[in-house]
């Protein structure tokens, strides 16, 4: 059977294909795209910030064992061998930086 040479038959598939990757490609952009807010006045500092400085890592302990008790998230990070950091969620640190001043034997951070 003679093949039309005026059809365009042949070109269906290689155009649907290049049609999908396209819209692919398109998907993936906006899925795969960094989250904007809407407050670019403060420079992004990280998730955490410390609350309070202790001089051991038992007092630092025990400021996390309080601040667990509230129901607030907590880690600590030793700055050097005289200083370490309780630090909180950004949305917690009103509430723990109250917590930790009323905790005693802490510096203000």
């Amino acid at each position: 059977m003679p093949v039309d040479a005026g059809s365009l038959h042949y070109a269906v598939g290689p155009v649907a294909a290049v049609v999908v990757l396209v819209l692919l490609i398109l998907f993936i952009r906006w899925a795969f795209a960094p989250v904007r807010r809407g407050n670019r006045s403060t420079p992004a500092q990280g998730l955490l910030r410390s609350v309070a400085t202790t001089g051991t890592r038992e007092s630092a302990m025990a400021l996390r064992a309080v601040l667990s008790d509230a129901g607030i998230r907590s880690t600590i990070s030793a700055r050097d061998s005289t200083h370490v950091d309780v630090l909180v969620f950004v949305d917690d640190v009103p509430t723990a930086r109250s917590l930790a001043l009323g905790f005693g034997q802490i510096s203000d951070a």
